[in-house]
């Protein structure tokens, strides 16, 4: 099996279960040393074990993206290790309870906007030079339809991916006249606990399953990824910029 990652180090955030935890899993098998980050050290374990069976090895990062001082004193320890940051995945994610925006709770509220804003920000901020140190740094963010998709009780979720995509066009301009490339993907519906989570009544196996939709993701992270400042669709199977799909 061809390893394009070889030597490569990639980090990968919400990377316990779902999408997080199948795309590093792949980001593994290329041969990349993955940093797995999330809050549950139960599932951090299970995917440390799915990668050392597929013949790869991981860092286990046990830490909330919310904790801003954690993120920061990670990309330290990075820059002690590795000196460049080859792959970063911004995954984690919450959904919040959909409700009609009037009826929103202020934590709810902040406690979306942390997860899906702030701390991709801080990703950004912490990593940023270590993804310039990189031959070929590749960032991929994972933003929603719904970001612009204006459907009712998904408003403070839309718009926390609205602001995510934001942050990225504007980073992926920043870093154009750089060896870094920045994007979003967009999975769609997908068998995920937290897909199940806003939309209970829609039958699981209709879904494709988060290690199918990974697979789309792998090509972002790849060096010979030349887009950057755009949206790949997985339904469509393209890069659409930033339009809504038809």
């Amino acid at each position: 099996m061809s390893k394009p990652l070889t030597d490569k180090i990639a980090l990968v955030t919400g990377a316990s279960r779902g999408i997080g935890a199948a795309v590093a899993l792949q980001l593994a098998e290329a041969g990349a040393h993955v940093i797995a980050v999330a809050r549950t050290v139960g599932g951090l374990e299970e995917l440390d074990d799915k990668i050392k069976a597929a013949g790869g090895s991981a860092t286990l990062v046990p830490v909330d993206v919310k904790d801003m001082d954690g993120i920061a004193r990670l990309a330290l320890a990075i820059n002690d290790r590795y000196r460049r940051l080859d792959v970063m995945i911004g995954n984690a994610g919450i959904l919040g309870t959909l409700s009609p925006l009037a009826h929103a709770e202020p934590k709810d509220f902040d406690s979306i906007f942390a997860v899906n804003v702030k701390a991709n920000w801080q990703l950004i901020r912490t990593m940023d030079p270590l993804l310039r140190a990189a031959p070929a740094g590749r960032a991929v963010f994972i933003t929603s339809g719904l970001s612009w998709a204006g459907r009712a009780y998904t408003g403070v979720y839309g718009a926390s991916k609205a602001a995510l995509n934001e942050l990225a066009r504007s980073y992926a301009a920043e870093t154009a006249t750089t060896n870094l490339r920045v994007n979003l993907f967009n999975p769609g519906p997908t068998r995920t606990r937290m897909y199940a989570s806003g939309w209970p009544g829609i039958d699981p196996d209709t879904l494709p399953p988060p290690e199918e939709v990974a697979q789309a993701i792998l090509p972002l992270c790849l060096p010979d990824c030349a887009e950057s400042g755009k949206v790949f669709d997985y339904r469509a199977g393209k890069f659409l910029g930033f339009k809504a799909p038809e």
